[in-house]
């Protein structure tokens, strides 16, 4: 296709290529309805891939910024949107595959050989780019040693194993984030500050002193209903509060970026917070969304072939349901577990330093 309009205009078909896509569907080797139907789908989900690693390819950029403008913010914020309602859409395609029934798809699946969904080696970039690392997958497995494998076969599967390697190499988005948060200003201090480290270090003893109170209280209240296996109920909350201390203190020292992260979620009405709070939200739910997009694509396998051998060699069903467990984002997550109230929660320093200003 010519890389300039005919005449100086497009036709719709030549905007879209329209030849050149709909000749992809392998119609050629007088395939089924059924089967056609399967690879439409599976096309849709890799075109959607492509939006996705370019929306979450243009957040990281953001992020990883040395110095990361207030006004880009926003912008990342739209772009991780969009990209929550691709995941959504795709989450209501598999619905589409579901009218395939178990006998429709038996008519074909030979002729897919050892094809898998586990090859889709765009949805490994965008994992990779998201974050998910090797040790947080099922079995710790490497998922581009198959595509190192693979890349002796041609230029054009040593070309993906090279962006693949060079993916794992970068900063991934959640990395990104967890780096934009630790500049986070806590109580009135920036990372950098004279005296910062004091700062910080007292809000988190603070609030560790805080969630100490909160479980006190619960345990207090126990004791006055009577409540059976009171021991146990202690032990929880002692393993609680020792949990929030490893989570804000790992090894002993105070993470910044998780500190920085409490404070944003302990003080989400403060004005200079409102986009920080809004990024941190907009990622939870695009992970939620992941999350419910695996969960569905489960559901639609065990649906058509039950709890048979996935055409990869993989267990199937069972290996999908393992990884709709992935989470990559978690300290966003976990930080919602040592949330206190409002009055147990530090007393806000400097709380002018949130406020915006506005000159007449």
């Amino acid at each position: 296709m010519s890389s300039s309009p005919r005449n100086g205009s497009w036709t719709y078909g030549e905007y879209l290529q329209l030849p050149e896509l709909l000749n992809l569907q392998a119609e050629e080797r007088g395939i089924s309805n059924d089967e056609l139907h399967f690879i439409i789908v599976h096309q849709t989900f890799e075109l959607w891939f492509k939006q996705i690693i370019c929306e979450l390819g243009l957040v990281r950029d953001i992020l990883t910024q040395e110095k990361v403008l207030e006004s880009d913010i926003p912008k990342a914020c739209d772009h991780l949107g969009r990209t929550s309602e691709i995941f959504r859409l795709m989450a209501n395609q598999w619905s589409v595959l579901e009218t395939l029934t178990p006998q429709g798809f038996l008519a074909f699946r030979d002729g897919l050989g050892t094809a898998s969904g586990f090859e889709s080696y765009q949805m490994r970039e965008f994992e990779l780019l998201l974050g998910l690392k090797q040790e947080d997958r099922l079995h710790k497995m490497d998922v581009i040693e198959q595509f190192r494998k693979l890349a002796k076969n041609s230029e054009h599967d040593a070309a993906i194993f090279a962006r693949l390697e060079a993916i794992q190499a970068q900063p991934s988005l959640f990395e990104s984030l967890l780096k934009w948060i630790e500049r986070t200003p806590i109580m009135g201090s920036s990372d950098g500050d004279e005296g910062d480290e004091l700062v910080v270090s007292d809000y988190v003893e603070n609030h560790l002193n805080g969630h100490r109170a909160v479980c006190d209280s619960a345990i207090d209240r126990l004791g006055e209903q009577g409540a059976d296996h009171a021991e146990a109920a202690v032990a929880r909350f002692d393993a609680a509060q020792i949990a929030a201390d490893n989570f804000l203190r790992p090894n002993g020292e105070v993470n910044r970026a998780r500190a920085g992260l409490l404070f944003i979620e302990s003080y989400r009405e403060l004005p200079l917070l409102t986009w920080p709070r809004k990024m941190i939200d907009t990622m939870v739910e695009l992970e939620e969304l992941i999350v419910k997009w695996r969960h569905s694509h489960a559901r639609m396998v065990e649906r058509i072939m039950g709890k048979r051998m996935g055409t990869g060699g993989s267990s199937g069903v069972d290996y999908l349901d393992d990884t709709a467990k992935y989470r990559i984002f978690k300290d966003l997550w976990a930080v919602r577990t040592i949330l206190i109230t409002p009055q147990h929660r530090p007393e806000l320093l400097n709380g002018e330093f949130y406020h915006f200003n506005v000159e007449n």
